[in-house]
Formats: structure tokens, C-alpha cells, sequence
């Protein structure tokens, strides 16, 4: 089962400097799609983003891990916020659509033609990666990245360096498929031998094959660090007791 199509226009942007009145546009298309967007997901309440590949069918342990996911960040109450698309991204937010949990997509506009899913309670479409990557990020308490390609990586990696360089608080990481990232969690222990990264880093992570203990991980880490309380509105003192 597939949404609508989404399909973009051939990004400029990065193909050569333009004039400084085509600069100042994009900038302030740039800046309105962050306001829009911003006022969109303001009622989402705090979510948790899962990170995966496009590509996984509805058969792969991978796709079914992640619907378990959804299930279970829904019965957290918790928003489950996902790329909006396909595959892992598809399978997170029909577990938490299933759930009848809160169910956000933040799809992108590609050369290609992309579908988003039809699990969405909200769905948003970006025009460039780095806006999304940021709506991503900051409504979430917790990040679980599931197996991936590029994109994932990169939406990975930022995530761990925001909160290696403290741009962002602490929040619970969890790296899902000790084999899939084998080799990736190797090379980084490389770095750490080597003094590219601190030791100390590779604890910002959490490597699991299991749904419960990344899920218990990230309950833990969530209610000793965090108080989560209910949205209220500005005009709250107009509330009923």
C-alpha cells in the first residue's frame, strides 16, 4: 500500500553561486518553511525518531522490528516521527498508526519519484535535507537507528556528533543490528584507539538486537533525565480542574 507521490524539482541551490537577489530569496524560503513546519508539528508532543532504510520489504526482520517500534513508542504515549517514506520509515509508523498512536512523516522532495506511506497522522514534505534533518531532531527525546544506507548514516552521524559537541542535551542513541553495523561500530573503536574520538563517546551509543532492551534502555534513560509532562495551552490558568 503506497500514499501519493511525491516528486521535486531540480534542486539550484548547489549547482553554482547565483545573484544575490536569487540568494536572498531562497533564504527566505528557507526561513518560511522552517515557521510553517514549526507551527505544525508545535502540538506533536515529545516524540522519538526512527532512522532506517527506504528500501526493506514488509517480509525483512528489519521492517518488523521497527512496526514493533511504533507499537511501542505509541504505548509510551510518545510521538513516533519518522522520514515519512517507505520500507523502515513505513514500518515504524504503522506500528504507532496500528497503535493508534501519533504518527508523524517528514518526506523529502527527490529527483525520483518517492511515495509517503499511508501510516501518517501528520505528514510534512521538505524541499532539502537539512531542514528536515532538523525537524527530525528536534522534537524527539530518543533516536533509534535501524538499518540503512547513506541517508541513514548521515541522519545517524549527526545526531551522535550534536550531542558530542553538546549542541544538543543528552539523549538516548540506539545503533539496532550489531551485525549490520559491525564494521561501523569497529571503525569507531578505531577512532577512539587512535584519539580521533574520545573513549568515552562510544558510550553514546547503544547496540542492540533486541526490541526490549532498546526499549528499556531508552525508558530508563528518559525518566532519570527528563520530566515529561502533558502540552498545556498558553491560556492554561482557563483550564477546568
Amino acid at each position: 500500500m503506497k500514499g501519493k507521490k511525491i516528486r521535486a524539482k531540480k534542486m539550484l541551490y548547489l549547482d553554482s553561486p547565483k545573484s544575490g537577489i536569487w540568494e536572498f530569496g531562497f533564504a527566505l524560503r528557507v526561513a518560511w518553511q522552517f515557521m510553517y513546519n514549526a507551527r505544525l508539528l508545535h502540538n506533536i508532543g515529545p516524540g522519538i525518531t526512527v532512522f532506517g532504510s527506504a528500501r526493506l520489504k514488509e517480509e525483512d526482520a528489519y521492517y518488523q522490528a521497527a512496526r514493533e517500534f511504533g507499537k511501542r513508542i505509541a504505548a509510551m504515549s510518545f510521538t513516533t516521527i519518522t522520514g515519512g517514506g517507505p520500507g523502515i520509515m513505513e514500518a515504524a509508523n504503522r506500528g504507532a498508526f496500528e497503535a493508534g498512536g501519533i504518527s508523524v512523516g517528514m518526506n523529502i522532495l527527490l529527483p525520483h519519484e518517492q511515495h509517503e506511506n499511508p501510516y501518517l497522522t501528520t505528514s510534512i514534505v521538505f524541499e532539502h535535507f537539512f531542514t528536515r534533518k532538523v525537524m527530525l531532531v528536534k522534537h524527539s527525546f530518543a533516536f533509534i537507528i535501524m538499518p540503512g544506507g547513506f541517508g541513514t548514516m548521515d541522519e545517524g552521524f549527526e545526531i551522535i556528533t550534536l550531542i558530542q559537541t553538546r549542541m544538543v542535551d543528552r539523549y538516548p542513541v540506539v545503533l539496532f543490528g550489531s551485525v549490520f553495523y559491525k564494521s561501523i561500530f569497529e571503525e569507531m573503536q578505531v577512532m577512539a584507539k587512535n584519539g580521533t574520538i574520545s573513549p568515552a563517546d562510544m558510550d553514546l551509543i547503544f547496540v542492540t538486537d533486541s526490541v526490549d532492551d532498546a526499549m528499556k534502555y531508552i525508558q530508563t534513560f528518559i525518566h532519570k533525565t527528563y520530566n515529561i509532562v502533558k502540552h498545556r495551552p498558553r491560556w492554561r490558568w482557563l483550564e477546568k480542574k
